[in-house]
Parts: structure tokens; C-alpha cells; sequence
């Protein structure tokens, strides 16, 4: 994957594709384990996909395209969740292994996140185990939807948190601030790659819950890439663009 095909956290329209983003910031996400969990946050908390990376605070944003025809707003998508590790030049991008598991035999497959709410997320593993109720508590009745203004689905409702389909939510258990940091999922359910941006020395810049829906112009509507077949966390096979839509979003 070339550099220039990574859409995210690039405001305005570059030559070549269809469509104008926003970059909207989401605040810090707490990593001091180091181990990057990202999942879709409603159905597989805690049991995402792990990356290591440098114990810290890092930036995290989301990118918004306008898919719009006119590209007048009328038609906002998320395409990017990110987390910004460090400063520093873009020199190569590429599918990220999580830990614990074999890198695809091809450069036509991917580990991705499957998403099943419309949602995906990044927190710190170790903090979700900590942090999170007990097995006695429905996280969905005590947590996601409460009726409370706190609750998850109502801070992602919410334009005066940061953006309408996006939060930043402290742990209930937490003691030291640690969060999740939620997106909406672009267009929808399906199976996205994480991908990582990387410096010339090699250092991991940025990871991206890439959403697929960026297309260059000369792209087409066609067929949902079969990636979204894809079960589980095992990698997918993917066509070489993969910049098509997998499943469409009401």
C-alpha cells in the first residue's frame, strides 16, 4: 500500500479522489500498557485485536468524508479512526499483525476488525479487563444504554461531546482516566483492516482503523468486497484497491 493511499487525517480533497474529509479530534486515549486493543467496542470489548505499541497518551481522531454528489455535506462518513503515535514523515504504510499471531501468507490478506454495531473503538487492553464490570453486570443494560446521559450509545448521539457518532468515554472502573475512544463504522458492519504508518527508520507512527470508504475517482459502485465474508479475526482476503464499500448503512 502506497502512502498516498492513506486518506486519513488529510483535511480537504487531493487529486485523484473522490471525496472532501474533515478530521475531527477525539481527545487523548490512555495506552500505559502498550498493548492497543481495537474492536467493535459493543460486541467484542476486550476481545479485539492487539498491537503493541509505546506506553503512553496518544491523539486519536476520526476522519469524516463527505460522500456526498454535490460534496456540499450533505453526506457524512466516517473513513478513518486514528491514533497518532508520533510526529514524522509518512514512508510506508502496510497491514498491521497483531500480536500472537502469523503474518498472512499473502499481501492479498489482512487481519481486521469484524464489526457487527455499526461501531469500532481503541482502548488499552489491560485497562478493559481492569476497568470494565464483572461478568455479574449486562454491560449493555449497565453501561451502553442506561437511559442516563452518560451512557455510551447517548455520548455517541451527542454533537456536544465532540462530533454526533463519535465519544471518548472514561472505564467505569477506572481510576486513572483510562478509556475507549468510539467511532461510528463509515458504512456499517462489515470487516475493516488496521493498518500502521511508519517512518523511514521504521518507526510506527499512527494506527488506523481503516473504513473503506475513501474511492479514487476513476473507482466504480460494484460489488461489496468479499472481505466482509470474513469471521472472527483471521485474515481476510481483500481486492488489490479495497477501496469499495462492503455493506451498505441505512
Amino acid at each position: 500500500m502506497e502512502p498516498s493511499q492513506l486518506r486519513a487525517l488529510r483535511p480537504g480533497r487531493s487529486a485523484g479522489w473522490k471525496y472532501t474529509h474533515h478530521v475531527v479530534e477525539l481527545g487523548t486515549l490512555r495506552v500505559p500498557s502498550g498493548r492497543l486493543e481495537a474492536s467493535d467496542p459493543f460486541v467484542g470489548l476486550g476481545q479485539g485485536l492487539v498491537f503493541a505499541v509505546p506506553p503512553g497518551d496518544y491523539p486519536v481522531a476520526v476522519t469524516i468524508a463527505d460522500v456526498s454528489d454535490a460534496q456540499n455535506g450533505s453526506h457524512l462518513r466516517e473513513t478513518y479512526l486514528s491514533v497518532r503515535l508520533a510526529e514524522g514523515a509518512v514512508a510506508r504504510v502496510e497491514f498491521l499483525v497483531p500480536d500472537g499471531r502469523e503474518a498472512p501468507e499473502s499481501d492479498d490478506e489482512y487481519y481486521g476488525v469484524p464489526v457487527d454495531a455499526g461501531t469500532v473503538g481503541f482502548a488499552d487492553a489491560e485497562a478493559v479487563a481492569r476497568c470494565m464490570p464483572g461478568e455479574a453486570t449486562s454491560w449493555y443494560d449497565d453501561v451502553f444504554a442506561t437511559g442516563r446521559d452518560d451512557s455510551w450509545f447517548a455520548l455517541m448521539d451527542s454533537g456536544e461531546h465532540y462530533v454526533d457518532g463519535a465519544a471518548n468515554i472514561v472505564l467505569p472502573l477506572a481510576t486513572e482516566g483510562e478509556n475507549v475512544v468510539l467511532s461510528h463504522s463509515g458504512w456499517g458492519d462489515g470487516f475493516y483492516p488496521v493498518v500502521g504508518a511508519y517512518d523511514a527508520d521504521g518507526t510506527l507512527l499512527s494506527v488506523h482503523i481503516d473504513l473503506q470508504v475513501d474511492e479514487p475517482e476513476d473507482d466504480h459502485d460494484g460489488d461489496a468486497s468479499d472481505a466482509g465474508a470474513a469471521e472472527d479475526n483471521e485474515p481476510a482476503h481483500a481486492k488489490p484497491s479495497f477501496w469499495n464499500r462492503l455493506f451498505g448503512k441505512a
